[in-house]
């Protein structure tokens, strides 16, 4: 990341779900004019962070453009748009308060650059990534992050549609010489995180269809053998992948679901309606809430068996 025309302020939220904090990124367009990428969560103090690295810069906040409406991404967008007037940005889809909604490959244009907008949904429905050509650089949100994978979590996230984004990003931007995601560190070798993130999608599939066919029926119980080396508070999280992959396994006509006639156990509950206050703290539930899509109350649970 050129410190020169892009600049990074970390939001002070961190978490198991957003790593050290939120990425906001500034952009010097030209012409005392900059874009802001992803404003964060509703933090004054963050806010108040990103203006001054502004006035630093001596950089004019002209545009503010929100990959998704996570909360830990797009609540801040409103907090900056009342202390600068920049219009803000986003998925024609997104539910958070918006000047104006971008088609797919539509550009925002401010100062001397033009910020190339790209729908890119599978972890959330309104995401978009955004593109900076005379810098090779894509500002991928929540598709991309700079450490680890991302969560695909239903209803909000889909797996298929996830990793077609993916493909689409290997494919038309075989030239990007840099990603800076939502979270960690910039990532200088965008074609072998793109080739590694879509290698362990396909390679976390397979598990899941060989633990199926060991006998593991539930969401639970295959959680429990695929992620037996994690901490057990972080099972809910990967229980909602193997969900995302059933879904879509299930839609192909390679897996079948039956709802079985018994309550879910303490054990199984736990996995599939758990206690977020045991996975994040509470300033960060509404972010663990909205990843993982996680609906209270189950009464319920699935076995899945192959189509043969």
């Amino acid at each position: 990341m050129s410190e020169s025309r892009v600049r990074r302020v970390r939001a002070a939220n961190p978490s198991p779900m957003t790593l050290d904090g939120t990425n906001t990124y500034l952009i010097d367009a030209g012409g005392g004019d900059a874009f802001v990428i992803d404003p964060g969560p509703a933090l004054p103090e963050h806010v108040e962070a990103i203006c001054a690295e502004a006035e630093d810069a001596g950089w004019t906040i002209g545009a503010i453009a929100v990959t998704h409406g996570h909360p830990d991404h797009a609540p801040g967008a409103a907090l900056l748009a009342e202390k600068t007037r920049a219009p803000v940005y986003a998925h024609p889809e997104a539910r958070f308060p918006h000047d104006f909604a971008l088609a797919d490959w539509e550009y925002i244009t401010l100062g001397e650059t033009d910020l190339r907008a790209l729908y890119a949904p599978g972890h959330a429905r309104d995401h978009l990534v955004f593109w900076l050509e005379d810098e090779a650089t894509l500002f991928t949100g929540d598709v991309v992050i700079g450490s680890g994978t991302v969560v695909v979590a239903p209803p909000g996230g889909d797996m298929r549609v996830y990793q077609a984004t993916l493909d689409r990003l290997r494919r038309e931007f075989s030239n990007a010489r840099q990603i800076d995601g939502g979270h960690g560190e910039s990532i200088l070798d965008p074609l072998a995180k793109l080739d590694e993130y879509i290698a362990h999608r396909k390679s976390r599939e397979r598990e899941v269809l060989e633990t199926l066919e060991a006998g593991a029926a539930t969401v639970p119980a295959i959680v429990a053998r695929i992620y037996a080396a994690i901490p057990h508070e972080l099972w809910p999280a990967a229980a909602r992948q193997v969900f995302a992959y059933l879904i879509a396994l299930e839609r192909e006509g390679r897996v079948k679901a039956k709802t079985l006639d018994r309550p879910p156990s303490d054990q199984e509950a736990a996995i599939l309606d758990p206690d977020l206050s045991r996975i994040v703290d509470p300033a960060s539930r509404a972010v663990a809430s909205a990843e993982l899509g996680i609906e209270r109350g189950v009464t319920t649970i699935d076995e899945y068996a192959f189509i043969r």
